[in-house]
């Protein structure tokens, strides 16, 4: 089995700030009064969403270029631009413009990943 790289100060230091949002969130939760603990509660949430979601992304593609690999990555992509397009035809006319503009960026994201994929299939 092939041995992975150790991670970057980068990637630790983002899951420790991350960890750390949700301990700070959580004792604001509990502590402020509660127009602020609300905020903080729902802050600490987030921050726990986002370690989740960073763990999988880091332990998914251990080296570095993490941000070429997601780019390239076709499914993700296709992925993100469904869901934009579902959100977009769901939304009230107050935010259409805004999930128009994501959809857009979406197919963008869709077809550049497919581009490069099928540019690396090619040429490799």
């Amino acid at each position: 089995m092939p041995q992975r790289p150790p991670w970057s100060d980068r990637r630790r230091r983002t899951l420790l700030v991350l960890a750390l949002g949700i301990v700070l969130g959580g004792l604001g939760a509990v502590g402020l009064p509660a127009q602020y603990g609300v905020g903080a509660g729902i802050l600490a949430a987030l921050c726990a969403f986002l370690l989740v979601a960073a763990f999988v992304v880091f332990l998914a593609i251990p080296g570095p270029g993490t941000a070429g690999v997601l780019a390239r990555s076709a499914p993700v992509a296709g992925s993100t631009c469904v869901v934009a397009v579902l959100l977009l035809l769901s939304t009230s006319a107050d935010l259409r413009l805004l999930w128009s503009a994501v959809a857009v960026a979406a197919a963008g994201w869709t077809a550049y990943a497919v581009r490069e994929t099928r540019r690396s299939d090619v040429g490799g």
